[in-house]
């Protein structure tokens, strides 16, 4: 069974939705227990930094978190995420993320030209870093839908694993052992997201339901 964290915030419904229409079942959950003994792990978001690590602190959820990373399993973060994984945010300074991902996550600076407007809201394209598994079937160049004013700049840049442009070219998402998170939402990213998220599905040992 995927489990999806549920720490009061976040886009759980369309998450888990979006897995159901593809065929696997899903458990939107706040139990440690739970969260340790599923075959994969799924933490969205959507919101504030600070009040995320407040909600995740607030419902004892960073342990287990944690832990079912370091057991090796597969994870998968999606936007604040994503961001959540690093050590803190420009957005709220002076709170301590995850840290599991040294680096820090930064606002998309000022830009003279009219149309990037912050948030970066939209579809937008993606270049290729890696060969993965979850990322099987994703051409070079793909679209996925993204909704941020920040992004992560992650210590080590071997970790990166797909770029995108956008005045700027940032890391939009990582890939580290048992660990891929992307800051578009695959959920809301058609075909191709769909894609991704049957890809992490099946990484957990899930399959298709008839």
């Amino acid at each position: 069974m995927i489990a999806i964290v549920d720490y009061g915030m976040g886009n759980l419904r369309s998450v888990k939705k979006a897995f159901e229409n593809i065929g696997f079942s899903t458990n939107v959950t706040r139990n440690a227990d739970e969260i340790l003994n599923s075959d994969g792990l799924v933490l969205p978001g959507v919101g504030a930094f600070g009040d995320c690590m407040k909600n995740l602190e607030e419902y004892n959820l960073v342990k287990p978190i944690k832990n079912f990373i370091k057991n090796g399993k597969p994870f998968l973060g999606i936007c604040l995420g994503l961001q959540l994984l690093f050590e803190e945010s420009e957005e709220s300074q002076g709170i301590t993320g995850l840290g599991i991902l040294k680096g820090n996550v930064v606002r998309f600076p000022r830009s003279s030209d009219e149309k990037l407007k912050i948030p970066h809201m939209g579809w937008n394209q993606v270049k290729v870093q890696k060969e993965l598994s979850i990322l099987k079937g994703i051409p070079q160049g793909s679209w996925f839908y993204f909704v941020h004013s920040y992004f992560p700049k992650p210590e080590d840049k071997s970790v990166g694993a797909l770029k995108t442009h956008y005045g700027i070219e940032f890391t939009s998402a990582v890939q580290k052992e048992n660990i891929f998170a992307c800051q578009f939402h695959p959920e809301k990213s058609s075909t191709l997201g769909l894609r991704i998220l049957e890809n992490f599905a099946l990484t957990c040992g899930e399959r298709i339901s008839a």
